[in-house]
């Protein structure tokens, strides 16, 4: 699947013989993720090229003249798209000729060296793990880290994440994204301007019944028992009273077994939530608190008149769904850490043959969109085991990206996923 790669942003910059080049700012899931020269990306394209032929898509022709403000448009633009694309092939992404280079530019862009550090991942239940390594170590290195010191089975480290997680005072807490393999922890740190984010480890599935996986390993239990307390205790999980009680009961007696066991019968276990927002749903300007998992989206509502009511979309009616960005880029020669917020995610939904778009306004919008890659995934390979004669481009993604400028300011269009 294609990841959220945009390139709002591209900014002339004077080179050391008095020529001027062009610096692309490249976000990953909303946020700055590199700074990169077209002569960079095309020397890394060659690189590919000679490891995986022409299976790559098309990367943008070299300009022997001047270009025009059209032009550089254009080019931004196909930048973007190859930048989408090729990380839609799990055989490149997983390629150290693709980490490497990664690696380098997202050190470059921070100006970070590679030197020695210590991270600390949090664990749900507010405990941290030291990870001794290096700044240039990449989200899936902490986590096969994180993984032999916890004692979790190799194989099991999949179902696991790092995430980019914001604290707060009060014990909620509020995840800003999950790390891709090739992101380095630290410089996401480094890279963030929200206050009290840290690095922490979740499971990563939104299918319940993975659950049984993952039991036969006490690590994995251990975890996944922590991520169950939490979620109560920070309200993602809604148990009726007396699941409450008969919960804290056996968490008293430390029974984990028995303890997951009535979890998953608690409403929303297992479930991702998402900051308060609003929606156009049944009417605009509505509130709405999101909750995702086993294969829905859970919302419930606050009408204008203070009334609430809850409904849930079947991911197997979504037809498509786009994230567009509102807002605009102000400071266009500072730091541009982060994209102004001002985000929304709009899905097709289909029921009694009536299909309508709902919109969903919220600065997690791709993170909402990658929960919603994760549920389809995990129904992609759940068919693919029982039908093992599915085509494996039965679900086509397609992402399309589009930047407006307008005098003095930025504002980036759409990036969609559609064919489902």
């Amino acid at each position: 699947m294609k990841m959220h790669f945009c390139i709002p942003v591209s900014q002339q910059r004077p080179d050391a013989l008095g020529g001027r080049y062009v610096l692309y700012s490249v976000y990953l899931d909303g946020f700055l993720f590199c700074k990169v020269r077209y002569s960079q990306l095309h020397r890394w394209d060659e690189q590919l090229r000679r490891v995986f032929g022409n299976c790559l898509p098309p990367f943008p022709p070299k300009y022997y003249l001047a270009m025009t403000t059209a032009m550089a448009e254009e080019r931004r633009d196909q930048l973007e798209r190859y930048l989408q694309n090729v990380t839609a092939d799990p055989r490149v992404t997983r390629s150290d000729v693709f980490t490497e280079f990664l690696t380098l530019v997202q050190l470059h862009t921070l100006n970070i060296s590679t030197q020695n550090v210590e991270l600390a991942v949090f664990l749900p239940d507010g405990r941290s793990v030291k990870v001794e390594g290096l700044t240039s170590d990449t989200a899936e290195r902490v986590l096969e880290v994180m993984a032999h010191k916890l004692g979790l089975h190799p194989e099991l480290v999949g179902y696991f994440g790092l995430f980019l997680i914001r604290y707060f005072p009060e014990g909620k807490l509020s995840v800003v994204k999950k790390l891709a393999d090739f992101e380095l922890p630290y410089t996401s740190l480094q890279n963030s301007e929200m206050e009290n984010c840290k690095i922490g480890l979740r499971k990563w599935y939104l299918d319940p019944a993975l659950d049984s996986m993952l039991m036969d390993c006490r690590a994995a239990g251990d975890l996944l028992y922590m991520q169950a307390v939490q979620d109560i205790e920070i309200e993602w999980m809604k148990p009726t009273q007396a699941q409450r009680e008969e919960l804290k009961a056996l968490q008293n007696k430390e029974n984990q077994t028995k303890f997951l066991e009535l979890s998953q019968e608690v409403r929303h276990y297992g479930y991702v939530q998402l900051d308060p927002c609003t929606c156009n749903h049944p009417e605009p300007g509505c509130g709405a608190q999101l909750s995702i998992g086993n294969n829905e989206i859970s919302c419930c509502l606050t009408l204008p008149n203070g009334q609430t009511q809850d409904i849930a979309f079947q991911m197997s009616r979504v037809k498509c769904w786009q994230v567009t960005f509102l807002g605009t880029l102000l400071d266009a020669h500072g730091p541009q850490r982060t994209l102004n917020q001002n985000l929304e995610l709009r899905f097709q939904y289909s029921e009694d043959s009536c299909q309508q778009w709902f919109v969903i306004y919220t600065k997690q919008a791709f993170f909402l969109s990658s929960c919603l890659k994760k549920m389809i995934s995990e129904k992609m390979a759940k068919l693919t085991e029982e039908s093992p004669e599915m085509p494996k481009d039965y679900f086509n993604f397609l992402r399309k990206g589009k930047m407006k400028k307008s005098e003095g300011d930025y504002v980036w269009g759409t990036v969609m996923e559609e064919g489902l």
